[in-house]
């Protein structure tokens, strides 16, 4: 099993701190305002996601479609980039593709969610037009997202790229912190799956608990938590050992982690 602190992106002194979606509690979300106000503020691991416009086009946005966050509408996947180009976040931003980012911001470290089947083949071109394989981490609600990318990765290079846990390792990892079995945490591990991603809690209940730090960290996976931004939450999770913290609210946590001595920049 490849031990997680082999891995570049993982390469960090202390818990490490994630700006979710480049600091969505200070500039619109996913947006080039957003992570340049991060990197301002000291944060080399931004957070974000990636969807494939009709044409290929690989864009860092959350959701599906644009409603929600910008002055137009429609599905991004039923978009050519031409037109997906003309939205604005929250009226002011434009939505940024992921290669002028990774351009952008050449020191930092970006944790990638893929949001749909259809960024994978163009994600993985980005990716290798960019060399940017050492300075990411590959993330997905979808097991079967991940495991369709961790089997293209090897066309693109020959890098071990970190990549986290799917929602079907998750459960077996929590299980695990149970009593349960390991087998397939420890296939998972060898095959670049180097961390657990997590919701802090479900509702009122804790997700991650001591026992599943410990867990996690006898496999050699690190944990990381999204997305909290109550500092007295931040608090707890670096009490019981948490490995990285994603927040919105990117002034609270890099004040909990100073207050610790555990800020790094």
């Amino acid at each position: 099993m490849r031990p997680s602190s082999s891995y570049a992106f993982l390469d960090h002194p202390g818990p490490i701190p994630f700006a979710h979606r480049g600091g969505a509690g200070g500039r619109p979300e996913n947006s080039l305002a957003a992570f340049q106000r991060a990197v301002d503020l000291g944060y080399r691991y931004l957070e974000t996601d990636a969807h494939a416009t009709a044409d290929g086009v690989v864009v860092a946005f959350h959701d599906r479609t644009l409603d929600r966050v910008t002055d137009r509408a429609g599905a991004l996947a039923a978009l050519p980039y031409a037109e997906v180009a003309r939205a604005r976040i929250h009226g002011t931003e434009p939505i940024p593709k992921l290669e002028d980012l990774l351009g952008s911001f050449p020191e930092a470290r970006f944790n990638i969610d893929l949001k749909e089947a259809s960024v994978i083949g163009p994600l993985a071109r980005v990716l290798h037009r960019t060399k940017a394989w050492d300075r990411i981490c590959l993330t997905s609600f979808s097991t079967r997202r991940l495991m369709q990318m961790r089997a293209r990765l090897p066309l693109f290079t020959d890098q071990d790229v970190c990549t986290a846990l799917g929602p079907r390792g998750l459960m077996a990892l929590r299980a695990k912190s149970y009593g349960g079995p390991t087998a397939k945490l420890v296939r998972l591990a060898a095959t670049g799956v180097a961390c657990a991603q997590v919701p802090y809690g479900l509702g009122p209940v804790p997700f991650v608990t001591e026992a599943f730090i410990a867990k996690a960290h006898e496999l050699g996976l690190k944990v990381h938590a999204w997305t909290v931004n109550d500092p007295a939450v931040m608090e707890r999770l670096l009490d019981i050992g948490i490995d990285g913290i994603m927040t919105d609210d990117l002034v609270a946590l890099r004040h909990v982690l100073s207050a610790r001595g555990l800020w790094r920049h």
